[in-house]
């Protein structure tokens, strides 16, 4: 067995840094190495010993989570994973940690059911995960809980055969990394760019302000879908961050469907299940794009796209910060073509024309 991922945890909340602490140490592949109630601590611990992973706070006292977070990317380069609470109005604060290198954001635990400790242990850990196989240079026996599939919110069904529209429609998964990559893919578009449906793994009330973010930068609008929103061209839908986001027809358009229900691939919302509503409602009017993220979601769902006669890309591993879901997608046989990522939106373009 490989050693294992270690791991500091930085917030001033001490029930916090035991309640992350407890949720990493069940799985025998993490070891906490350290815990910091403030960034000067922190810079103590690192010295003595350098972590693979940081879970880092933003609001603490002495220094802000930011602020240290640029201090570690200018002098000895970590992965970072921002570790946030769900409050209105701080959203828009945390996700400038991208800017600065952090790998990831994920909501602080809180206390709830089995069912919510159990999915907030997947989340966490997968994250620390993904974030430990990060390259440097990329910086900008347990119980096993069952992996299900995306049918467990729709079933796989074969494509429509009636097609009623010839209208192009992208969707498009990523995960670890896929924040810049996104942005990349999203601002080389034109304003009468083929309607988009995206599945950014994030959690919940952070998508609308990620949203927001991309409207600002880019030509085309950009909105965290809502429940029965209309795809348009010029128009990309982001997933809400906790809830799956399937695409629907009805006549010759499309609309997208907001749905809850249980982690599919270990994340909610899941590539697959967009995948796979994709593959049944447009099937060769599609095109489907997998980019950076850990681990194998959207690779069923992407092999399903492709056997309904969709086009598919993925990126290469030289542009991914983590290559797991467009490698796992490229295993099934479901890719056409592996790209890098600032040829994607160009390609996306030539196919819909």
């Amino acid at each position: 067995m490989e050693r294992p991922i270690k791991v500091l945890i930085v917030d001033d909340s001490a029930v916090v840094r035991e309640a992350i602490s407890g949720l990493l140490s069940i799985d025998p592949e993490i070891e906490v190495v350290g815990t910091a109630s403030d960034p000067f601590i922190a810079a103590k611990k690192i010295a003595v010993q350098i972590p693979d992973v940081i879970l880092l706070d933003i609001e603490m006292p002495k220094m802000d989570g930011l602020t240290f977070l640029k201090m570690i990317m200018t002098q000895h380069p970590i992965p970072v994973v921002i570790c946030s609470s769900l409050i209105d109005g701080q959203c828009e604060t945390t996700l400038g940690a991208f800017d600065y290198g952090a790998v990831e954001v994920i909501a602080k635990p809180r206390l709830g059911t089995r069912e919510f400790f159990e999915e907030a242990r997947i989340r966490i850990t997968d994250i620390v995960k993904a974030a430990s196989k990060v390259r440097p240079g990329r910086i900008f026996s347990k119980r096993i809980a069952p992996k299900l599939t995306a049918d467990v919110i729709i079933k796989k069904t074969p494509p429509l055969s009636t097609m009623k529209t010839t209208d192009r429609v992208v969707v498009v998964g990523a995960s670890t990394g896929g924040t810049e990559a996104l942005r990349t893919f999203l601002e080389a578009l034109p304003l009468d760019c083929p309607g988009m449906v995206v599945v950014q793994h994030m959690p919940e009330k952070f998508t609308a302000s990620f949203a927001r973010r991309l409207d600002d930068l880019c030509k085309v609008t950009v909105k965290e879908a809502s429940n029965g929103d209309a795809l348009m061209r010029g128009h990309v839908l982001i997933a809400p961050g906790n809830r799956h986001l399937l695409l629907k027809s009805s006549g010759a358009r499309y609309h997208v469907e907001v749905r809850d229900g249980p982690l599919v691939s270990r994340h909610r919302p899941s590539v697959d299940v967009l995948f796979r509503s994709a593959a049944h409602y447009a099937g060769r009017n599609a095109v489907g794009v997998i980019m950076t993220g850990m681990g194998d979601d959207g690779a069923r769902g992407i092999r399903e796209l492709k056997d309904a006669g969709a086009s598919t890309i993925a990126q290469d591993e030289e542009t991914s910060v983590v290559f797991g879901m467009p490698q796992e997608a490229i295993k099934t046989g479901g890719i056409d073509r592996v790209l890098p990522l600032d040829m994607i939106a160009s390609e996306v373009l030539r196919i819909c024309t």
